[in-house]
């Protein structure tokens, strides 16, 4: 343990993966463990953040897990205190659940806009609701929000986009709004990982046009988000808040990809 957040305590929401593989959430706590952070592992699924703990205690890091459903504020209310109860503070939160449908504005139901909206925005405003006023207590934070490449450009689904871009805007107004009280406020939108979520839903085919799409012609996995949201949570980032970091190979620098279903790409 290189000791880069040694001291601090965190909280990573979505710190479990949905199949076998390792997501944004669960590497980001896995990092976050490695560099000396206490870390509460929140999902909705004990089973995904037992399997994320066990492999922080083998590496002899320190977390423990906790079960919300992070769209409820009573819930996200008990989280911060839990981390508090647990660890003495909070230095840390990494807002990582999300999720996504396909969809344009002629199609979309009014549920399936509701529910992309409660999970993707409303639970970063819940859980930063409850956050900030204990890192203020403590002199400062970070929060990392986990937004996307489709919250910057079309990406044939209106409503998540539309969710996607949100997570950018509640970005910038926390990072105003909580500046003077010493809290960094900073977004990560990830291109097209390969992981746990996608993987079940896509061909070899498909997993090499999506590696080829962009510049560096590399496949990005849930580590490169993971060290990316590390580096936000550190004092190397200590100057760094509002900003929306691409984690993409580029891809948003070249050709729009846009997408017609999960297995098919135009460029």
């Amino acid at each position: 343990m290189a000791g880069r957040l040694e001291g601090k305590v965190a909280i990573v929401t979505g710190a479990g993966s949905s199949s076998e593989g390792i997501g944004n959430g669960k590497a980001t706590a896995i990092l976050f463990a490695r560099e000396g952070a206490k870390v509460l592992l929140v999902d909705m699924f004990e089973d995904r953040v037992a399997e994320t703990a066990a492999i922080i205690a083998k590496e002899g890091g320190e977390a423990s897990t906790y079960v919300a459903d992070v769209t409820s504020a009573a819930e996200c209310e008990q989280m911060v205190a839990t981390a508090v109860d647990r660890y003495g503070r909070l230095d840390i939160l990494d807002n990582n659940v999300g999720i996504s449908i396909r969809a344009d504005v002629t199609d979309v139901t009014e549920e399936q806009w509701d529910h992309i909206m409660n999970v993707n925005v409303k639970s970063i405003m819940l859980t930063s609701k409850f956050a900030v006023p204990v890192m203020k207590r403590n002199g400062g934070g970070a929060i990392i929000n986990i937004s996307s490449m489709a919250g910057m450009r079309a990406n044939s689904s209106m409503p998540y986009t539309t969710s996607k871009a949100a997570v950018i805007g509640i970005t910038v107004a926390l990072a105003g709004d909580h500046g003077t009280d010493g809290i960094r406020v900073n977004c990560i939108a990830p291109g097209l990982i390969y992981g746990p979520m996608v993987a079940p839903r896509m061909d070899e085919r498909l997993r090499g046009d999506r590696m080829h799409a962009a510049p560096l012609g590399t496949e990005g996995t849930g580590w490169d988000v993971g060290y990316a949201a590390l580096f936000l949570a550190s004092d190397e980032a200590r100057w760094i808040t509002g900003v929306t970091l691409p984690v993409d190979a580029g891809l948003l620098i070249t050709t729009p990809v846009t997408y017609n279903s999960l297995d098919q790409q135009k460029y």
